[in-house]
């Protein structure tokens, strides 16, 4: 049997750990499902942070409250409340990081699609950009193409700006247009299904295009972390789905 004291902490420890996991369960859907669908948490390298904050989340904080929890403690509702505010910082901070960094584009320029993050984007394009694009959505990144130059000088005020702030065209929403407009461009750069197989596993390559039927072509998908690949149906003017096979 396990004595009164025992029981408590346990008790205490459950309650908070069931708090800690319904947080964890809430974040990690909105994280890996809405923010970044398959492959995006590893093409943007979100993962490791996650689990890192959700370490602290999930296991530190119920943990230190098993360790101080006592039935008869006079001061254990104040340090129940520190602990609480400290895995709350802790979590805000981590979800904040997260939240400024996530994908909320998938921008085509020319010859490739970039996954274009939230704080890549300058504030000063933003406020240039027309509507839909003057805006930061908190849904799943959305597809778009980045206009094409159309003199010399639009290409040296475009390459000047990328050489002198890092800010390449695909981060100014004001240069976006829909992908609709530049299926041209994109069927003619699209690629082969069979030349995936030069960078991956043919098994790996059959086994992804066997659930997308409908994709006949690719390009490549330029990320923070990890390059990836799109697959496209030229004939439907379709983008089939972002997969996890390297360009």
């Amino acid at each position: 049997m396990l004595n009164s004291s025992l029981r408590f902490r346990l008790k205490a420890f459950a309650y908070h750990l069931g708090a800690s996991v319904l947080i964890a369960l809430i974040s990690l859907y909105v994280v890996f499902m809405v923010w970044h669908p398959a492959p995006l948490a590893k093409v943007v390298g979100v993962t490791h942070i996650f689990i890192m904050m959700l370490g602290i989340d999930v296991v530190l904080g119920p943990l230190l409250t098993f360790i101080i929890a006592k039935k008869d403690k006079k001061s254990l509702k104040f340090d129940l409340a520190v602990i609480v505010v400290l895995q709350l910082m802790a979590f805000i901070y981590g979800i904040y990081n997260i939240a400024i960094s996530r994908p909320v584009y998938i921008a085509f320029d020319t010859i490739r699609f970039e996954v274009v993050q939230a704080n890549n984007i300058p504030v000063e394009s933003l406020e240039q950009a027309s509507a839909p694009y003057n805006t930061l959505g908190w849904g799943q990144p959305k597809f778009v193409a980045v206009k094409p130059i159309e003199s010399i000088e639009q290409k040296n005020d475009r390459l000047f700006v990328e050489l002198e702030t890092g800010v390449a065209p695909s981060m100014q929403p004001n240069l976006y247009e829909p992908i609709d407009n530049q299926w041209s461009v994109l069927s003619e750069q699209a690629k082969p299904l069979a030349q995936l197989k030069q960078n991956n596993k043919a098994s790996e390559v059959e086994n992804i295009v066997a659930n997308y039927a409908e994709a006949d072509s690719w390009l490549p998908l330029k990320g923070y972390n990890l390059d990836a690949v799109v697959l496209l149906n030229k004939n439907k003017k379709r983008i089939v789905e972002v997969v996890d096979l390297r360009p």
